[in-house]
């Protein structure tokens, strides 16, 4: 049973790891919002201008790309429908941000689980094997229960870099959906500055 337990626990850390990395990845700022795509919808003042938007969002893909390009191919729709469509994928967008936080979040929440259960599963056999051979040896009393407080503290040390991981992310995702929102809106209303 205690390998068991910390096989699972070896299991949850590796997946924590993986998950916080390609996070880390993912959600870099350049990778979402890019500097060519930022400075490319600064000097789009006219509806001539988005060709070379256009072409900024092809040459560095990413989440702020797609929803101007979107924006840019409605242009011809009524500044309500488009600002619609483009809520609707912003917030695609953001799911697709978030990706891989819910693991983070359960493994916040198992990997002390995992150690306590562990904790109790080694308790059984140390108390056990008390019960057979009496309190003779005190030294491997103690080394038994060390191993099992082991347990406890590995799942420890997988849930709290996992929770400093998933409270960053989530915080991270809220404030590029804001700038994306923010540059999002700043394109619309430029290119609909005649409509009421």
């Amino acid at each position: 049973m205690d390998l068991l337990i910390y096989i699972l626990l070896a299991l949850t850390s590796v997946v924590g790891l993986a998950f916080i990395v390609e996070r880390g990845l993912a959600l870099r700022w350049g990778k979402v919002v890019p500097a060519i795509i930022t400075q490319s919808l600064a000097s789009c003042r006219t509806r001539e201008d988005v060709e070379t938007l256009r072409r900024a969002c092809a040459q560095k893909p990413s989440s702020l790309g797609r929803l101007l390009t979107l924006a840019a191919d409605h242009l011809d729709w009524p500044k309500a429908d488009n600002v619609d469509a483009l809520q609707t994928a912003a917030r695609h967008e953001i799911v697709r941000l978030e990706r891989g936080l819910v693991v983070l979040e359960i493994i916040v929440g198992i990997a002390p689980l995992l150690g306590l259960v562990g904790t109790i599963a080694g308790m059984m056999t140390v108390f056990g094997d008390l019960g057979q051979t009496g309190l003779n040896d005190a030294a491997k009393l103690a080394q038994g229960i060390a191993l099992i407080l082991r347990a406890t503290l590995i799942g420890l040390l997988i849930a709290i870099p996992s929770l400093i991981a998933w409270s960053y992310f989530s915080k991270k995702v809220e404030v590029l959906g804001v700038e994306m929102e923010a540059l999002c809106d700043d394109f619309v209303r430029r290119h609909y500055r005649n409509e009421k």
